[in-house]
């Protein structure tokens, strides 16, 4: 049986995430001090005390998110979790999976999603940009309401998380006039998403274009696993090719569908999520039911995936 790893982004941080792993794994805390130490914050602290206002702030939520998604996969590797054939990560999940693929050194990732969210934090002063999700239209139905709702100002269509679930992102006034739009164009829901930059739309490009020198001096290698990224819905394994997929991919939607249809495509038969939350794995399941999807997050869910594993003797 194949199976593929992914990691979830921004979006899926909460108070106390991860504590009962780390209660039996010593690895978790562990990872977190590797972190912590890196940027002379505590990571773990952050975590487990909040306040929310900080956690969801952009330049701390990456390095926690990235943190959190290895703390897993360091405890999945030393209990001899089955090694997958291909990775992928949602957004900011992608610097994990480049990690846990050997292309980057942890310390470095930390680094870079900790520089990475001040520029995008930097990119766009607070409550100008916003991001909304919309359910139950097409991706081609959002996209001309996008056109419609700008009025010269930006709003795109930036994560193709599912069918049916699309998320713009852009100038505040325009996502509310897109909101609208689409509530009037028969959408399920329209919800202002609580976050604090714009991503993957064009109001990004100032970031995209900083990030683009912080990477050039950051080592990478050709990963072990391929990684499947965001901008491209392709796996790279030359350094540079790989750089300039980071940079496209802050300014670019994330195609997550296609990335899942890809695994599917590939013969993939169950997709295991590390890290807190199972956004990715609800989303996997709407995209094709044929994939079986496992979250890795606390102590129940990684005794069943390393159980299923065994079972399937990978």
């Amino acid at each position: 049986m194949s199976f593929a790893a992914v990691f979830p982004g921004q979006g899926s941080q909460s108070i106390g995430m991860l504590s009962a792993l780390s209660d039996r794994y010593p690895q978790v805390r562990e990872t977190f001090q590797q972190a912590s130490d890196v940027l002379s914050l505590d990571l773990w602290s952050l975590v487990q005390n909040g306040p929310i206002e900080d956690l969801n702030q952009t330049r701390l939520t990456q390095p926690v998110m990235l943190t959190a998604g290895m703390a897993v996969w360091n405890v999945w590797s030393e209990e001899g979790g089955c090694r997958p054939e291909m990775m992928a990560g949602h957004s900011l999940g992608e610097y994990t999976a480049l990690v846990c693929a050997g292309a980057l050194r942890f310390e470095d990732a930390v680094r870079v999603v900790a520089e990475r969210g001040r520029l995008m934090q930097d990119a766009v002063a607070q409550g100008v940009g916003a991001m909304a999700a919309i359910l139950g239209l097409t991706a081609q139905q959002v996209a001309d309401l996008c056109a419609e709702a700008a009025a010269g100002e930006v709003v795109e269509a930036v994560n193709f998380n599912a069918p049916g679930q699309v998320v713009v992102a852009g100038h505040a006034g325009a996502v509310a006039r897109l909101m609208a739009l689409a509530t009037e164009a028969g959408a399920k829901r329209a919800l202002p998403l609580p976050v604090s930059v714009p991503s993957h739309c064009s109001l990004m490009t100032p970031a995209a274009e900083a990030l683009r020198e912080v990477l050039a001096g950051v080592e990478f290698s050709a990963p072990r696993i391929p990684v499947i990224h965001n901008y491209d819905v392709s796996a790279h394994f030359d350094p540079q090719s790989i750089r300039e997929a980071l940079v496209q991919q802050i300014n670019h939607p994330v195609r997550w569908v296609e990335t899942v249809e890809g695994f599917a495509d590939e013969g993939i038969a169950v997709v295991f999520e590390f890290g807190p939350g199972k956004v990715l794995s609800g989303l996997n399941k709407r995209i094709d039911r044929t994939l079986k999807a496992l979250c890795v997050e606390d102590t129940k869910s990684t005794d069943a995936a390393l159980a299923l594993c065994e079972e399937f003797g990978a």
